[in-house]
């Protein structure tokens, strides 16, 4: 807030902005007199930081440690391929983002939080037989070199249903 006045000898004409109640601090200059108004503030511990309640977020902890604990009970063949798969799914989504076509963003979000969820746990396999850092590295370069390239699961379907529909119409015409 903000308090204008100006003073001259016998007279004082003040303007204010904004809620004069508030606590203030001035300063004087020439005969000008500047008067900034603070508002009081609410203690940091009053407000809640997060926007979700705390009966959500207990939910979502549980999803997540239930999908963890599904993670965890794959082989590390099928962690790969997962993450091969939600790889090409993420390119697939980066193709229709580009393409302007209909697509949900929290898709992204999603996709990448799971492999890097699987990529944890993955991780957290080679710490326990012993795999350093460096050898870690060296054996993921080797991986992905190995990777043969494949259409993600979602193409894969679009695909399977394109096929039946004509297979649907050719059967309806013949």
């Amino acid at each position: 807030m903000l308090s204008l006045s100006i003073a001259s000898p016998g007279t004082a004409v003040t303007f204010l902005r904004g809620n004069a109640s508030a606590t203030s601090t001035s300063s004087s200059f020439h005969g000008v007199r500047i008067q900034h108004q603070v508002a009081s503030r609410v203690p940091a511990a009053t407000v809640s930081s997060s926007r979700k309640p705390m009966a959500a977020k207990v939910v979502m902890m549980s999803k997540r440690e239930a999908e963890l604990k599904d993670i965890r009970a794959k082989t590390t063949e099928e962690l790969n391929e997962e993450v091969i798969d939600l790889k090409g799914e993420l390119f697939m989504l980066r193709l229709q983002k580009s393409a302007r076509n209909e697509f949900k963003s929290s898709d992204f979000r999603k996709m990448k939080k799971q492999v890097a969820r699987i990529l944890t746990v993955r991780r957290e396999r080679e710490i326990e037989e012993g795999i350093g850092k460096r050898l870690s590295r060296k054996l993921d370069r080797q991986w992905k070199k190995s990777i043969v390239v494949r259409p993600p699961p979602s193409l894969k379907k679009l695909q399977e249903e394109e096929a039946a529909e004509e297979a649907a119409e050719a059967a309806k015409s013949a």
